[in-house]
């Protein structure tokens, strides 16, 4: 369950939203149900894919309003990722993708450039220098990259927000899941290789960081076996744990509640979050 509650200081006249709360269909992950519930009732409540595929639902609201509540509720089953390990050097891969060398590389390629939240800075860059050494495989530099940024970085709830440049990430070494998921991102991007962000929920554990709320990590393109996914906030690489939402270039393409009003005043938001594993019988 994911609920977001929107308080006004004064009452809102217009509003338009989009979410994108609805967990994706994939071949280790089946939705079971899905349903998105909104107060005050919308006008219109219309549902689309986006051009990474993810579902998004879009609404608007003409009356006025002092609060806005939307709740998601899932329920998803979700298998082991069960794909072989690949064996190919980061420099094989980087080459693989350079040339283009068959439609999926062509797909993964847009995930090599910068983007709104994602720059390769000189920070980024000396720091990916240490991972991507001569002659190391793509998945072995990968899981060193994990566990760097998890070491490396300090997990501190509400230390940044999503204005927060990746300069200063890197200067403070803290932040939560996002700001970690772009650092990776940087970083394989650095050596033109691909990798999108992905946002979604992990399940509560021990020693699990960023459970019950919003979480993020990372996709990445190993040409000749597709993507795999990594968790640095938590230092693993992602199995049944895991319920992926949405994927994009960065935070701004996968932002799970964000929309325009009409009003004066200020706003507060509340965000729940509440993952639970189900008993199959």
């Amino acid at each position: 369950m994911h609920a977001t509650q929107y308080s006004y200081e004064t009452p809102v006249s217009h509003s338009l939203n989009e979410v994108r709360l609805t967990p994706r269909a994939l071949a280790s992950q089946q939705v079971r149900r899905n349903e998105i519930h909104v107060q005050p009732e919308p006008v219109f409540m219309y549902s689309r894919k986006d051009y990474y595929g993810n579902d998004v639902n879009s609404f608007e609201l003409l009356e006025k309003h002092d609060q806005l509540q939307i709740t998601s509720e899932s329920i998803v089953h979700v298998d082991p990722r069960t794909t072989p390990l690949p064996d190919i050097s980061w420099k094989e891969a980087q080459a693989e993708l350079g040339k283009q060398a068959d439609e999926a590389c062509i797909e993964a390629s847009e995930f090599i450039y910068s983007s709104p939240h994602v720059s390769v800075t000189p920070q980024i860059d000396d720091y990916a220098q240490q991972t991507f050494v001569p002659e190391r495989s793509l998945l072995e530099a990968i899981q060193d990259l994990t566990h760097r940024i998890h070491s490396d970085f300090r997990y501190r709830p509400q230390s940044t927000s999503i204005g927060t440049p990746l300069t200063d990430v890197m200067k403070h070494r803290r932040g939560v899941c996002q700001d970690f998921a772009h650092v990776m991102i940087g970083a394989v991007r650095s050596k033109r290789l691909a990798a999108r962000y992905v946002s979604g929920y992990v399940r509560p554990g021990p020693k699990v960081q960023g459970a019950q709320a919003s979480h993020a990590w990372v996709s990445v393109f190993f040409p000749g076996s597709g993507w795999m996914d990594f968790d640095p906030t938590n230092d693993l690489m992602v199995s049944d744990s895991h319920i992926a939402l949405a994927w994009g270039r960065d935070y701004a393409d996968v932002t799970p509640v964000k929309g325009i009003s009409l009003g004066s005043g200020s706003q507060t938001v509340a965000v729940e979050v509440y993952v639970q594993l189900l008993e199959t019988t």
